[in-house]
């Protein structure tokens, strides 16, 4: 990744305005091919763990910088971020990869985040039924090396209705997302190696996304 990349990224949150970003279409169209030239090698390598990586195309997965700004308070016209949904949202695929591109807020994440209700209890009901295999899951050394355990945003107080009080997962149902992050620096985001990183750090996670996934095959 380019250097002047985050620097756009960088401009663009001190000048979050129509004006300033059509004088500077250039070189956010130049930052935007970048991104896109990331995550075409990033979807190369990832193909070799992951065959289904190889089905996407770049350009598609790079989500649009402009916000909607519809129902927000904050009417800023533009991210300061660039993002990568791979995998997601693609037919029946329920867990992916993300990719997350802002100065000094970089990160990998992989799972499923706010899934819909039914796709919620579904992944709740797996979670009970194979607890051991889940939880081998999560203490493997190579996830731990690189995860801290799932998210607890927006964790519930107590356990979702249709489970046991005393199930042996309580405490994993009561998530509402389930997606594991791995921050990145600047540094290692510019660094030369940083799409063989990356996908290392994506290949972790394949196991979770995998038994994320089963129950919608």
């Amino acid at each position: 990744m380019q250097s002047s990349t985050l620097q756009f990224l960088r401009n663009l949150e001190k000048n979050n305005n129509r004006e300033w970003f059509n004088d500077n279409k250039t070189l956010y169209q130049e930052a935007q091919q970048d991104v896109i030239s990331f995550v075409e090698k990033l979807i190369e390598e990832m193909a070799d763990f992951d065959e289904e990586m190889g089905k996407l195309e770049a350009k598609k997965s790079v989500f649009r910088i402009y916000r909607d700004t519809r129902f927000s308070k904050d009417k800023t016209p533009y991210k300061t971020n660039f993002g990568a949904g791979l995998g997601m949202g693609k037919g029946n695929k329920i867990s992916g990869y993300y990719l997350h591109i802002e100065p000094g807020k970089s990160f990998l994440a992989g799972g499923v985040y706010m899934p819909e209700p039914s796709v919620l209890k579904t992944i709740r009901q797996e979670i009970s039924a194979f607890g051991d295999e889940f939880k081998a899951i999560l203490e493997q050394d190579e996830f731990r090396n690189y995860f801290r355990g799932l998210s607890v945003e927006d964790k519930l107080k107590k356990v979702p209705q249709g489970f046991e009080k005393d199930d042996k997962m309580a405490e994993y149902l009561k998530l509402k997302h389930f997606i594991v992050t791995h921050p990145v620096s600047d540094e290692q985001l510019l660094s030369e190696n940083a799409v063989k990183e990356f996908a290392k750090i994506f290949k972790a996670m394949k196991p979770l996304n995998d038994f994320l996934q089963t129950p919608f095959i």
